[in-house]
């Protein structure tokens, strides 16, 4: 099969709602919603029939260009200022062809289970080389040009001056990033990342209060944020989680008035906050709850992949759902959300889904539910970005079946030839008792 392959037409497509609809596009948009089989018949369809039809996931907080590197750095587990400095150790020997290729590899897998827009921060390096990385990640940006939407920002920390951020930005990067609360004195990094992408005129995306128990940030960011017409985001927001219910409540309200759009990450926050708690202890997670009940904007990201931050992850935003039902309490539909529709929102990209005028991004993977997706993450999948089908995945499974049903098929086989054995066989004549004496 020719990948991408422009559609018109998703015929036979379950719903969430358990509708079957065939589904009309024309280029990137949806066209028509219809009852399945009254869809007027294209050469450039895709048969649904028994996939469910999603929009598709985006992830609005990941690290490309750190993805994949975990084998060769062997860092330190558990430990967020020991990953920082395991990282930073592995940048002194490398190269952007190692940044584009482990991140093109990642975006890849990505897109391969469903993501079609992905949001990567990218640091700005210490060293000879501060925008290696950048450069790289545009690279990969051009690459993947038409098969997902790639959004960057600059990472820079405390420590990185404000020409590397200009320089960086002038690669082409989107928004302005940092992580304030690292700073010796987070309000100043604060304010002069803020100011920068003032001066810009482009959108913020700050790693924020990414701690259990340490500075406290986003008050502040919402205040000097409040009115500004772009996309503002804070990703992490642990420390939120944590705050007295009183204080908790007041920053949220200051999120929602100032329209700051939230991105949990449940994978690497529940992987390397509270180490240094004693069992039973606070875990890393954004209050999801309260968020969604307050009306911010609410999504979810997988962060890390695979490096110092976070050993594990499978590229898939249903692993990302499923600990948002288990450890942030969302229902099914809320944590699907906050990785689709949620995630959309608070990147800039457009609507998408079965809804006529939205973008058809969608994600159609084999089973009759929600919950059935969520809870298996059947490997059964297609993809399609812009109306163009850029990922299909076909598992073929054969398992051995138990004794019960080995047993079970071989009396049915038996039964089935039984009549015909009786027939060939001819009659005998009753013995008359005399001669049985």
């Amino acid at each position: 099969m020719d990948l991408p392959r422009p559609l018109s037409l998703l015929r036979r497509a379950t719903l969430p709602d358990g509708r079957i609809v065939d589904v009309e596009l024309a280029g990137d948009v949806v066209t028509g919603v219809r009852a399945a089989g009254t869809g007027a018949p294209s050469a450039n369809e895709v048969d649904l029939d028994g996939y469910l039809l999603l929009t598709a996931p985006a992830d609005p907080h990941s690290h490309l260009d750190k993805a994949r590197s975990w084998d060769a750095i062997q860092p330190p587990m558990g430990d967020l200022m020991g990953a920082i400095e395991s990282w930073r150790e592995y940048t002194a020997a490398m190269d952007e062809d190692d940044v584009a290729e482990r991140a093109l590899a990642q975006a890849l897998a990505m897109l391969e289970r469903g993501t079609t827009g992905i949001r990567s921060h990218v640091d700005v390096l210490r060293g000879d080389d501060p925008l290696l990385g950048a450069r790289a990640m545009a690279r990969v940006r051009d690459e993947l040009d038409g098969l997902l939407d790639l959004e960057l920002v600059v990472l820079a920390g405390p420590d990185v001056p404000d020409e590397h951020i200009h320089g960086a930005l002038d690669l082409g990067l989107d928004l302005v990033g940092g992580a304030p609360h690292l700073a010796d004195d987070p309000s100043a990094d604060l304010q002069r990342l803020l100011a920068i992408a003032l001066g810009r005129d482009i959108g913020v995306d700050l790693h924020t209060d990414e701690s259990l128990d340490g500075p406290a940030t986003l008050e502040e960011f919402a205040a000097t944020v409040r009115g500004w017409n772009r996309n503002v985001t804070a990703g992490h927001c642990v420390r939120l989680g944590t705050l007295p219910t009183e204080e908790r409540l007041r920053v949220i309200d200051a999120i929602v008035e100032s329209d700051i759009g939230i991105v949990a990450n449940p994978i690497t926050n529940l992987y390397l906050q509270g180490w240094g708690h004693e069992s039973g202890g606070l875990r890393g997670l954004a209050p999801a709850r309260e968020l969604l009940s307050a009306g911010a904007r609410f999504a979810a990201g997988a962060d890390n992949i695979r490096d110092p931050f976070n050993p594990l992850g499978r590229s898939d935003a249903l692993e990302t759902a499923m600990l948002l039902v288990i450890a942030g309490h969302l229902t099914i539909d809320e944590a699907y959300a906050a990785v689709s529709d949620g995630a959309r929102a608070v990147m800039g990209l457009p609507a998408a889904g079965a809804v006529v005028g939205a973008r058809a991004d969608f994600l159609a993977i084999r089973g009759g539910s929600l919950a059935e997706a969520v809870a298996t993450a059947p490997a059964d999948r297609k993809v399609i970005h812009a109306g163009r089908l850029v990922a299909s995945t076909t598992v073929s499974t054969t398992v051995a079946q138990p004794a019960r049903s080995r047993a079970a098929a071989g009396a049915a086989a038996a039964a089935s030839i039984a009549p015909a054995s009786a027939t060939a066989a001819p009659a005998t004549a009753p013995v008359p008792s005399t001669a049985r004496d």
